[in-house]
């Protein structure tokens, strides 16, 4: 977040009684949410701070916490079957490049790289890390359900140097560069909105086709690094009515449920927007 500017939730999110939690500094605004769930936090709350001492990424991989970037958590619980609470990972996605569309004046070039990748002009531009925490209800009919824990983090002001792969922040746009301020502000309200498309589930066939829309390599080679060293490479067909990656290879579709995707001719960086846009 820039200099003093007060970072606020959006008119629609503050409407409809989402609340948020500003810090100065955090260890993890996802272990924080974490926290929170264990003293009774149930959401909806944001939770955000200008630095992190120990963000993270998928697979308790380092993320780079520059200042001026958006280092933000949603804790969301609908008393959701653990079984649903993997599609907000996709839900993330789409409210998230709404809201830089919105906030940089962009339109094709940000795009979603399963499963929580966020790209701008090919380069990382962001992640999402999903993490669960599991209740038990008491109920013999229905005896847990989860407790979500929606971490977001977008290069706003700068992006991480000596890494393996491409990264960009928003600042690479110029003019229309938005702060995290700014970011924040829409991304709150559009979760609100594709929360509501959802519906809990019921709406995931639409949240898949917004995503499609905007699938980073559809229909492109790709590789797939997997658990125990195995690797896939082919055509990225779709993803399936789970929100699986399925990819088209010599011997058939095979479907992947978790893997390091690299797009393009194996190529990390090489990376290209597939969808219109909305």
């Amino acid at each position: 977040m820039s200099g003093g500017a007060r970072l606020e939730l959006g008119e629609e999110a503050r409407a409809c009684g989402v609340r948020l939690l500003s810090l100065e500094e955090v260890d993890s605004t996802n272990e924080e949410g974490k926290r929170l769930v264990a003293e009774g936090e149930r959401g909806p709350l944001w939770i955000v701070a200008r630095s992190q001492s120990k963000g993270r990424g998928r697979l308790g991989r380092e993320w780079v916490s520059a200042s001026g970037n958006l280092h933000a958590t949603l804790v969301y619980s609908n008393d959701l079957p653990l079984a649903l609470a993997p599609q907000l990972g996709f839900v993330a996605g789409i409210a998230t490049i709404a809201a830089i569309r919105q906030a940089a004046l962009l339109s094709d070039q940000v795009a979603l790289k399963w499963p929580n990748d966020i790209l701008l002009g090919g380069g990382k531009l962001g992640g999402i890390l999903l993490e669960g925490v599991v209740l038990q209800t008491g109920d013999p009919r229905d005896p847990s359900h989860c407790v979500t824990i929606i971490g977001i983090g977008v290069n706003c002001a700068a992006a991480p140097k000596g890494l393996p792969y491409a990264a960009r922040a928003l600042s690479n746009v110029g003019a229309y560069a938005p702060s995290a301020e700014a970011v924040f502000a829409r991304l709150s309200d559009c979760f609100v909105s594709t929360l509501d498309l959802w519906a809990n589930g019921e709406g995931f066939p639409a949240i898949r086709e917004k995503w499609l829309e905007d699938a980073a390599g559809l229909g492109e080679p790709i590789r797939v690094a997997l658990a125990r060293g195995e690797e896939l490479q082919g055509r990225f067909k779709t993803i399936d009515a789970s929100g699986r990656l399925i990819i088209t290879t010599d011997s058939g579709d095979r479907i992947v449920d978790a893997g390091d995707v690299f797009l393009g001719e194996g190529q990390p960086a090489v990376l290209k927007h597939s969808g219109t846009g909305s």
